[in-house]
């Protein structure tokens, strides 16, 4: 998949293209910014099944009013640095985006500022959220599940129960931030779709079909019973990625108080937001020294690469010389292009 030729684009013009689009689709100017430069900022990190690849589907869902267009999130309940938001299935992204700038202020006042978010819309790539909160010297934890998602079987089973339940975090060092984004599954929804789409097969066997055995073949996700994503850790240790994944449903649909108990139908996130601040435990100067031994022991180790590193450096490279856009990710926005009329310009 990845040996086909793909087009570039200045990142700022595809930022103001998706934003265009968005407006015309009956959102404001700051959701539809704020929404613009996720799918954007995903992208330039080269996670490119949960940047503007995810654009086509957003407008869908905003012309069907699933994604909501104008609804204001409700306060659930405020502790002060305890927060639970139903967010009214307005764009996940803006409302991470507006929760973590509510955590940051708030930070200033609670050692730990904790967000959780019931009813939220997709919330696209976690990855693009993590630099905002690290780059101003604090941690942040991020993590989300869908309800209405049962792609993921528990380890043993065949079944499909929750779904893949990505957990990120943010943790900065003298240097470079650390930044991980992980499914607490063998893979991601949109990767197998990708790969059935494009009528190939996984990279590796990361999907179980009906009868229990492990298997690439993409297209045994859409077949009746579908085969279901393994856990992170495979038929080998997929128990701990089962375990995670159970921890993710407690900490974003059980403190929510909105999930798989309440059997919705729609395309939904419920959302975990942390931020930490180094100076209210040992201080920032210690933990940074701390964070940034262990990543210069990390990195002496054969050359390993920190989680994030290589991301922040295509994002540099590619603000430079463009964004490098997967050929399936062109033809949709082609698509929104001609039926919108916005210009699709290139670097």
């Amino acid at each position: 998949m990845d040996n086909q030729t793909a087009g570039y684009y200045n990142a700022g013009h595809l930022v103001d293209f998706a934003f265009s689009v968005l407006k015309l689709n009956g959102l404001d100017d700051e959701k539809s910014r704020i929404i613009a430069e996720t799918l954007v900022e995903a992208d330039l990190m080269g996670h490119t099944t949960h940047g503007l690849q995810l654009l086509p589907a957003y407008i869908q869902e905003l012309q069907t009013g699933n994604m909501s267009k104008s609804a204001e999130p409700e306060i659930v309940n405020d502790k002060g640095s305890a927060i639970t938001l139903n967010g009214n299935y307005l764009p996940g992204p803006w409302l991470v985006h507006k929760a973590i700038d509510v955590a940051l202020e708030r930070i200033t006042e609670h050692p730990v500022v904790t967000i959780v978010i019931q009813k939220s819309h997709h919330i696209a790539c976690l990855a693009a959220y993590l630099q905002k909160v690290t780059e101003k010297g604090m941690m942040i934890i991020l993590s989300c599940s869908d309800p209405q998602n049962k792609t993921v079987a528990p380890f043993g089973g065949t079944t499909g129960v929750y779904s893949p339940n990505p957990l990120a975090a943010g943790i900065p060092t003298q240097a470079q931030p650390i930044l991980m984004d992980v499914s607490m599954s063998a893979t991601a929804n949109a990767y197998v779709k990708r790969a059935y789409d494009e009528g190939e097969k996984l990279p590796h066997a990361w999907l179980l079909d009906k009868n229990g055995q492990a298997t690439d073949n993409a297209a045994s996700f859409y077949e009746n019973p579908p085969s279901t994503i393994l856990p992170l850790g495979g038929l080998d240790s997929g128990h701990k990625g089962f375990a995670l994944g159970l921890l993710v449903e407690a900490l974003t649909n059980a403190l929510g108080g909105f999930g798989r108990a309440n059997e919705t139908d729609k395309w939904t996130a419920s959302v975990f937001i942390q931020v930490i601040n180094p100076a209210s435990f040992s201080g920032n100067t210690t933990f940074t020294n701390e964070t940034q031994y262990l990543a210069n022991q990390c990195m002496q180790s054969a050359e390993a690469r920190l989680p994030g590193h290589r991301a922040l450096a295509l994002k540099q490279e590619q603000l430079r010389t463009g964004v490098q856009l997967y050929p399936a990710i062109i033809e949709g926005l082609e698509l929104l292009s001609t039926k919108f009329k916005v210009t699709l310009s290139g670097s």
